[in-house]
């Protein structure tokens, strides 16, 4: 693909957004982009398992995205396929040679954020900006056509070894990777690399690898109590919503580490049926955060102890589940060494940074931590991208001119220019 196509790549998957684990029409997308290459495609559930994903969307979700996705030229039978076996792509693209296996994670879902249509804002100016309620907010649209991009550079397959792209749904939320992993998607690869659009740095400018990052645990939290008059029979309820509250005022009140960044946060809480009926239900949902991955499953024992305690009181049943996950990542040096290599010989990259501190949480680390765990190597490359506006934003776009330079450095690495 030339730069010319890989725009009009990326314009269409940034005009068509889909949430988690709804990337129907991208799904599509990227599997025609790719049908006439030298690759072996995995989907299904040799791709991911959902069996376990707390939340999926509801068959209506799923049927309105289905519906979007034929809109929008994706055909019905593939967008059926996707909708009814989910949304993730391995991709196996073998060398001409014995080597290591590689391994790249490029997400693919949005935000659901509305997307800027000021005549200043570039998508909107040349009309491909999105219209459905959803927003590549996050640069995950430059991220997939870096993925269908190097295999495209790559199908001569003049290189050691064979690539595995790993097309992830549900990176929002920290959801996607895990069943990727519990799919075995990543159980044989060598070298995990993820690569990501860092809107804040200029174009040209390139870091080798995230380090540190927060460990998180998205958290859903169910209370179940039972209903009744409010004023007449008061004392036979058992109110869900007190157990609720009682609960997200102690999680925000846990202590912070001395020694460790932590985040708490309580982000809803949804309950009751009317004014005058005792709360027979409530649902929160929270999540905690650290730089320390030990801290993060000790923050989630305080959390759970306390929401099990707040239900005693109130004699109601609670049920804890995690939602979402993720890691923090240390990049291997040596691999390190190589991307800063690979980046710094560039012609068009001008300035670059060995490693530089994450202060979020992305689901790849869980997959180069995988790969790490089982003796391979990991890093997590940035691509600067010159966004106007944040990460999550309604304004946020990325420089299509930094797209080439991020697949040219995954092409050097893979060739073993460096």
């Amino acid at each position: 693909m030339d730069p010319e196509q890989l725009t009009t790549f990326r314009r269409e998957l940034h005009r068509n957004p889909e949430p988690a684990f709804l990337e129907i029409g991208t799904a599509a997308r990227i599997e025609k982009a790719i049908e006439r290459l030298p690759v072996s495609v995995i989907t299904g559930k040799a791709a991911h398992h959902l069996e376990r994903v707390v939340g999926l969307p509801s068959p209506a979700e799923r049927d309105a995205w289905e519906a979007r996705a034929v809109e929008s030229g994706v055909p019905s039978d593939r967008a059926r396929y996707f909708r009814e076996n989910g949304t993730a792509l391995v991709v196996d693209l073998v060398g001409d040679r014995p080597g290591p296996r590689w391994g790249l994670r490029v997400d693919i879902d949005a935000l659901p954020i509305l997307e800027s249509s000021d005549p200043s804002h570039v998508p909107a100016a040349h009309g491909f900006a999105s219209t459905n309620g959803a927003m590549h907010a996050c640069g995950h649209d430059a991220h997939a056509t870096i993925g269908v991009g190097l295999l495209h550079r790559l199908a001569d397959r003049a290189f050691p070894g064979s690539l595995r792209i790993l097309f992830q749904p549900a990176e929002e939320g920290v959801r996607g990777a895990q069943t990727m992993i519990d799919a075995g998607a990543a159980d044989e690869i060598d070298t995990m690399l993820a690569v990501h659009m860092a809107g804040e740095m200029r174009i040209g400018e390139v870091v080798g690898s995230f380090t540190g990052g927060l460990a998180t645990r998205k958290l859903k939290v169910d209370f179940a109590g039972k209903a009744s008059h409010a004023a007449g029979a008061p004392e036979s309820g058992r109110n869900a919503l007190i157990a609720a509250a009682m609960s997200a005022l102690a999680i925000m009140a846990i202590p912070r580490y001395g020694s460790v960044d932590t985040r708490l946060n309580v982000g809803t809480l949804v309950a009751g049926e009317a004014t005058n009926i005792v709360p027979s239900s409530a649902a929160m949902t929270c999540e905690a955060r650290a730089t320390d991955d030990d801290v993060v499953d000790e923050l989630v024992d305080r959390i759970r102890s306390i929401v099990r305690g707040a239900a005693l009181t109130q004699d109601v049943t609670v049920d804890l589940a995690v939602m979402g996950q993720s890691a923090t990542v240390a990049p291997d040096d040596d691999l390190v060494d190589r991307i800063v290599a690979a980046a710094a010989a560039h012609p068009d990259v001008d300035e670059v940074h060995r490693t530089r501190a994450f202060a979020g949480s992305d689901d790849a680390n869980l997959l180069i931590r995988h790969v790490q765990q089982r003796g391979g190597k990991g890093a997590y490359l940035m691509v600067g991208a010159g966004s106007p506006g944040p990460h999550h934003s309604d304004t946020f776009d990325v420089g299509e001119e930094s797209i080439p330079v991020g697949i040219d450095i995954l092409e050097s690495l893979i060739r073993g220019d460096h």
